[in-house]
């Protein structure tokens, strides 16, 4: 459906590391950190140096697909020193499982005007491209000078519908994880690091 990110080759992309600092203290519930709390940053920082030679001075509006990217989108806009704009849409897609239950609905959608305005979507993952897709559908029937799309995970190895975002925080292989704004039927937001969650905890749960 797009084309192929202009700015840097998938190959570039971060990969999960073997990092030689000291190991962080692990939630009981994961089965190991993909990303560090420090890598996020690192990768976020440089991310915002990515939007800046694409956008260079100019005002942009940030859309937020939330609740997976509003860790990401925080502090995205905190490495950003363009006047923006903000707003959200709100898509359900997985509920309480750990794969795509199929057709995404949007429960809450745009509020700003953004016809001939340079928009920035932003989404945590990048997995079947179903989500994506139907939101990036919503922006371009409201006209808008420009769309490019920013997701700090890509799990290519999902991809059910052909698309390609134009920013690209790490490369991942297709484990479940959650932290930093993901979640397993709304647990683990909260997580400053990304991690995969045990498979023992990866079924519809029975918390109170």
């Amino acid at each position: 459906m797009r084309r192929p990110p202009v700015f840097v080759s998938l190959a570039n992309y971060p990969m999960p590391t073997n990092s030689t600092e000291e190991a962080p203290k692990v939630h009981p519930d994961l089965e190991s950190v993909m990303f560090t709390e420090r890598e996020i940053k690192e990768r976020v920082k440089s991310l915002g140096k990515e939007l800046k030679a694409a956008f260079g001075d100019g005002e942009f509006t940030i859309i937020s697909i939330i609740n997976g990217a509003v860790l990401f989108t925080a502090d995205l806009m905190r490495e950003i020193d363009n006047p923006v704009r903000l707003d959200c849409i709100r898509i359900t897609s997985y509920g309480e499982k750990t794969q795509s239950i199929g057709t995404p609905h949007v429960i809450h959608s745009l509020t700003l005007d953004i016809s001939g305005r340079h928009v920035l979507l932003i989404d945590d993952i990048l997995d079947t491209g179903k989500t994506i897709a139907l939101v990036d559908g919503i922006i371009r029937k409201l006209n808008p000078a420009s769309l490019r799309v920013c997701v700090l995970l890509d799990k290519h190895g999902r991809r059910e519908v052909p698309y390609e975002a134009d920013f690209v925080g790490f490369r991942i292989p297709d484990r479940f994880v959650v932290g930093y704004g993901m979640d397993f039927a709304e647990r683990y937001r909260n997580l400053p690091c990304i991690g995969v969650l045990k498979p023992e905890l990866q079924k519809p749960p029975e918390w109170a």
